[in-house]
């Protein structure tokens, strides 16, 4: 086992516990970047004046009126910009545009001495445009050959022969929805001047070195001048990873220029309205299997709605051709991968970054083809798993592929699958007008950021002459328990009790250049930063331990909080070692650095080694669905995750059951919506609140919810031996709409592909039923019905934009 992965004996890591807040986040005391403002004085308020046409250039912005609003200080506009007018990496988000791209796209910002004065002041402002035409669906964007950014091609094996050799071909297209965050904390900042001109911020922002940067090139400094803070955030899914620089900018801007803190903290709307998405898609697929199912070739087109600019939709479209195969082995493969120019917010990271949406287009084609290959979907899936010795379709070879096939075995066994499957189909047979389906889908999610670079992690840890140990890392706290599992391997790394160790917040001052806490690798990246720095400062210890207990070093072992030797009943405590070390002029401090090792990619070739590892779950799902109103519950789900050797378990059941829930949420319910029309509404964001953007909530809670940790799981070359756990579980979810799917098809006939929208609402469920039905009067009242194991319906896709999408999955040869 590698010095990464072993634990020693009484370790504080693999321990559950409660999360560190915990007691905070339930008693209201924690703190969030928008209760600074009751503790800082004379703070300004920033509101947007947004925009409310989709498309056009600004000809006119007169700012005058809203300064005779009473309390309005100043209006921000672009010849305000000290630095580079521009908040995005890409240099492709103006901060302050002259050109309107989107609905509700802020133009200009308002200070002012409260909120509401604030708001009187962004309505009083006057914005005059030449409209332009907009494109609000991707299929419009498609249409209009609207696209930016990179074309990737994923190539492997020779694609034309697979398909010569396969038995059966099909073909089909499929579009799916895009998904809003809402997160409980919206977006915020905080800024201030101190007396020698430092800007310093408070930002909800999961890539404080990033905001960092942009603060600092909008303002024309260096980065040294400005420091960024992230105390924790309510929430972020990726959506805190790219969209608060410009926001913490806004911020920093108004402070400089006024002298004053000024605040900014978006409502829900403006949220809704200004921030972006998951990415929604659209894939054009074919595909071929042989005679026994496998799959032999498979040529794709994936198109992501990346919005008016690109943000980090490059990254998620390369994440999404990585991630087509999920957990099947594909000889013969093109996937091309492009991204949509749009009028509306941009699109950006969002938990699986990509992931999902690749691996839900493989899921819904298995779902769609199993039944004209003659063949149950679990057995299916099986056939194609990958085995020992296969590669990724860029070149990867698949670790642990067993795991595949284990996590899945194990699911089938303990939720009882086999049976569950004999008592449906004796239920649905005696109600006509309630079906039941149980279905089951795995994960294979590779880990680590897609640009090499990013796998690095910083951290700082202090030791001070009490024996109470601080530790600073680069990752920030979004409620995923990433600062718990910090505490817990410091702990365990000097040989110490969890209560002698206490975690700063996170600041660009203490850890310098850190990456974004995305990618799943916080804990990752930190955690074997944060080992690297208490290795340093234990080895010292041991040294000073030798010399007290008259022992060598490497004969010295600190564990709960005392030194001993072996063979020795002499003791130090911890206290006492580090009061000796300090009168023996020994460092307290050390920096840890972790850089991934074993990482290659090629974005030309769109080959290589991009992932550390692979993540592998399984999931089943049972749903019982209304034959005369779509309405659905989910019944039961069983799930089986592997997160290696657990840092946390009870922190990693929760991201398990959360990221699940959140997956269910995409696929089932959340429906976003814009108006599509030629009228002077158009590319406005009808869901802009909870009231008409369906969230989870307890009632779509599965009625029994089984979550295993995999055991005996150590991931070689990993912190501990664990494994990430933040997204892959979102795409466990595939399971529910697998599931519903089947039980649409249950009102028809056997041997008929059923077509589901995604999101997969009551509504889409009641057209998947009707289809069905259509396709059981078409089979009893003619010859032909679907003779050739065709499907061909419609379904309701998930933007009322897109109107209905016709994709059909027709055998077109076979041997």
């Amino acid at each position: 086992m590698s010095h990464l992965s072993e634990r020693p004996e009484k370790s504080v890591v693999g321990v559950s516990m409660p999360h560190e807040s915990a007691v905070l986040h339930v008693t209201g005391a924690a703190l969030y970047t928008d209760d600074l403002v009751h503790r800082t004085k004379d703070v300004l308020h920033a509101y947007p004046v947004q925009a409310t046409k989709a498309h056009g250039r600004i000809t006119a912005l007169r700012t005058g009126p809203a300064l005779d609003v009473p309390g309005v200080v100043r209006v921000l506009t672009g010849a305000d910009v000290p630095g580079v007018n521009d908040a995005g990496m890409k240099h492709d988000e103006p901060l302050f545009p002259d050109e309107v791209m989107f609905h509700g796209h802020a133009v200009a910002w308002v200070l002012a001495e409260t909120l509401e004065a604030a708001r009187l002041g962004a309505a009083a402002v006057e914005v005059e445009l030449d409209e332009q035409p907009s494109l609000i669906t991707l299929k419009d964007a498609i249409a209009a050959d609207s696209f930016h950014g990179a074309r990737p091609e994923m190539l492997t094996g020779d694609v034309e022969a697979g398909f010569a050799d396969s038995a059966h071909v099909f073909t089909g297209e499929f579009q799916f929805s895009d998904q809003e965050h809402f997160y409980l904390e919206t977006h915020a900042a905080l800024a201030l001047i101190d007396e020698a001109e430092q800007v310093f911020v408070q930002s909800s922002t999961q890539h404080p070195s990033e905001t960092q940067e942009i603060v600092a090139h909008v303002l024309g400094l260096h980065s040294h001048e400005v420091t960024v803070q992230c105390l924790r955030m309510g929430g972020g899914f990726g959506g805190k990873e790219m969209q608060p620089h410009g926001f913490a900018a806004i911020a920093a801007l108004g402070a400089k220029l006024t002298g004053r803190p000024v605040r900014l903290r978006l409502n829900r709307t403006q949220d809704l309205t200004m921030s972006g998405k998951r990415h929604g898609f659209h894939a054009q697929w074919k595909i071929g299997f042989d005679a026994d199912g496998r799959i032999q070739a498979l040529d794709a087109t994936l198109t992501a709605d990346g919005g008016w600019s690109l943000d980090l939709s490059e990254p998620v479209v390369a994440r999404a051709l990585c991630h087509i195969d999920n957990t099947y082995w594909i000889p013969n493969a093109r996937v091309t991968g492009r991204i949509a120019k749009t009028n509306k917010a941009s699109n950006t990271a969002f938990r699986g970054f990509g992931g999902p949406q690749g691996m839900l287009v493989i899921e819904d084609i298995m779902g769609r083809c199993a039944p004209l290959l003659g063949l149950d979907p679990m057995e299916l899936r099986e056939r194609n798993f990958y085995r020992r010795g296969q590669d990724t379709p860029y070149g990867q070879p698949v670790s642990q592929p067993e795991r595949i096939s284990a996590v899945w075995e194990q699911v089938k066994e303990s939720g009882g699958l086999a049976d569950r499957k004999r008592e449906i189909a004796a239920f649905n047979a005696a109600h006509p007008h309630t079906k039941r389906a149980l279905a089951i889908t795995g994960v294979k999610f590779g880990i680590s950021f897609n640009l090499t670079a990013f796998n690095q992690g910083g951290a700082l840890v202090l030791i001070y002459k009490d024996g109470s140990v601080l530790i600073n890392h680069g990752g920030t706290e979004m409620g995923q328990g990433l600062h718990t599992k910090m505490l817990q391997v410091a702990a365990t790394t000097l040989g110490i009790p969890l209560d002698k160790v206490r975690l700063a917040p996170t600041r660009t001052d203490k850890v310098p250049n850190t990456s974004a806490t995305a990618a799943s690798s916080g804990a990752d990246l930190n955690g074997a930063a944060v080992k690297n720095a208490c290795e340093q400062l234990r080895e010292r210890l041991l040294q000073v331990a030798a010399t007290q207990l008259g022992s060598g070093a490497a004969d010295v072992r600190i564990v709960e909080g005392v030194a001993r030797a072996l063979g020795s009943d002499k003791e130090l405590a911890w206290d006492d070692l580090v009061r000796t070390a300090y009168f023996q002029r020994v460092q307290l401090s050390a920096a840890g650095f972790y850089r991934t090792e074993g990482l290659h990619w090629d974005a030309k070739s769109f080959s290589g080694t991009p992932f550390k590892y692979f993540a592998i779950g399984a999931a089943a799902a049972e749903v019982e669905v209304d034959g005369f109103t779509g309405a659905y519950r989910v019944r039961r789900v069983d799930i089986v995750h592997d997160v290696g050797d657990s840092l946390s378990p009870m922190i990693d059941i929760g991201q398990v059951e959360g990221g699940f829930v959140q997956g269910a949420g995409w696929l089932t319910l959340e429906d976003l919506r814009w108006d599509t029309g030629d009228g002077p509404n158009r590319g406005r964001l009808l869901t802009q609140a909870a009231s008409t953007y369906k969230l989870p909530s307890f009632s779509e809670m599965p009625e029994e919810f089984n979550v295993t940790l995999m055991e005996n799981a150590t991931e070689e070359g990993a912190v501990y031996g664990s494994k990430a756990v933040g997204e892959p579980p979102l795409m466990l979810a595939f399971c529910v709409r697998e599931a519903l799917r089947q039980a649409a098809a249950a009102f028809g006939p056997g041997g008929v592909g059923v077509e589901l929208a995604s999101p997969a609402t009551p509504e889409a469920v009641y057209w998947a039923i009707q289809s069905a039905r259509r396709a059981a009067a078409s089979r009893n009242g003619s010859a032909d019905g679907a003779a050739d194991g065709s499907v061909n319906g419609s379904a309701r896709s998930g933007s009322a934009a897109d109107g209905e999408i016709r994709a059909g999955a027709k055998t077109l040869s076979g041997a």
